[in-house]
């Protein structure tokens, strides 16, 4: 039998509902590669970072590899299929294969304090913020005369009790 991709304006169709079936489903088995998939992930800002969630149901976290280099953080891995012995797929719909997920993040995170954590299918990645890079300063302008003048320092020296003197 020769499978031939159905688009339904074929003149021969089916004569059976069984031969329709039957080609229904190895279309459906046949027509899906093996390639790759992408996973869906969920992505926010919150007040100290930010945190990424990746839904990679089925894969183990031995299948996972996450990486930061210049800005860019990259999750990727493999779901792999397993066929078992004995069973003549009908329908397969689950997604298999590599996958590769690309983040670029601003300046502020902190590539030190990444963590991860897979659960119940549900990979966490949280990236906290530099808190020295988000912290607000005051920068004091100088002008006129006193940007002409030089800066006076104070020098201090400790008596024996640790007072100024």
């Amino acid at each position: 039998m020769v499978l031939r991709k159905y688009n339904g304006m074929q003149d021969d169709m089916p004569q059976t509902f069984s031969s329709m079936l039957d080609r229904f489903f190895n279309e459906s088995v046949n027509s899906r590669g093996f390639a790759g998939f992408t996973p869906h992930v969920d992505a926010c800002e919150t007040e100290n970072g930010y945190e990424i969630e990746v839904a990679l149901p089925g894969i183990h976290k031995e299948d996972i590899a996450i990486d930061f280099q210049e800005g860019k953080l990259t999750i990727s891995g493999e779901r792999r299929f397993e066929k078992q012995e004995g069973r003549r797929y009908q329908m397969l719909e689950t997604q298999y294969g590599t996958f590769s997920r690309s983040f670029y993040l601003p300046d502020n995170v902190d590539p030190d304090k990444i963590s991860a954590q897979l659960q119940d299918g549900l990979l966490l990645v949280n990236v906290p913020k530099d808190e020295h890079k988000t912290m607000k300063r005051q920068i004091t302008i100088a002008g006129g005369e006193e940007a002409k003048q030089p800066v006076k320092q104070k020098r201090v020296v400790a008596s024996e009790n640790g007072k100024e003197k």
